[in-house]
């Protein structure tokens, strides 16, 4: 059963969650995947609620979004399960394009109501987004301070793109 909220009654509870890792899924040509995120802003822009997500060029999820145009943001509410634990390392650890990370992580996919992109039962502050903008954000224009996040070498020196999610839905799900 899912409870529809008001993702502003839950953005604390996102944003307390987030240092340890929240999950971004994604799907397109039945391949779901997620992956771990710790950065993310969720606020008004066009007069719509929407969450913010930066996602390397580099990874899979950005190939799955860049085909769909839509991601859930899925984060933990209440106490952490064991398995929500376990999912939140193996999907900031592995790359999807290697193994089904959720199936390995033993988590349960929840069918989403409006995208196509499921919802994580072991993550049940659940948000579907739809595309409405998004922006490569060269690494160059970012600050020096951040240089630490962008190493010259290798995957993490990929840039950023931001997608700006239209929150289309915001619920918990609930047994």
């Amino acid at each position: 059963m899912k409870r529809e909220i008001n993702p502003f009654d839950y953005a604390s509870d996102i944003f307390k969650a987030m240092p340890g890792g929240i999950l971004l899924t994604s799907e397109a040509e039945d391949c779901v995947n997620a992956m771990t995120i710790g950065w993310g802003t969720l606020g008004i822009e066009w007069g719509v609620p929407i969450f913010a997500a930066y996602v390397r060029t580099s990874r899979f999820t950005y190939d799955l979004i860049e085909r769909t145009g839509e991601f859930t943001i899925c984060a933990p509410y209440g106490e952490m399960s064991a398995a929500a634990k376990k999912a939140i390392g193996i999907c900031g650890s592995k790359s999807g394009r290697d193994l089904d990370k959720l199936a390995k992580a033993g988590v349960h996919l929840v069918e989403a109501d409006i995208v196509r992109t499921p919802a994580i039962k072991e993550l049940p502050l659940t948000l579907e987004c739809r595309v409405v903008f998004s922006q490569l954000q060269p690494v160059k224009d970012i600050s020096s301070r951040f240089a630490k996040f962008y190493p010259e070498t290798g995957d993490h020196s990929a840039p950023h793109v931001a997608y700006y999610g239209e929150i289309l839905k915001a619920y918990l799900i609930e047994d």
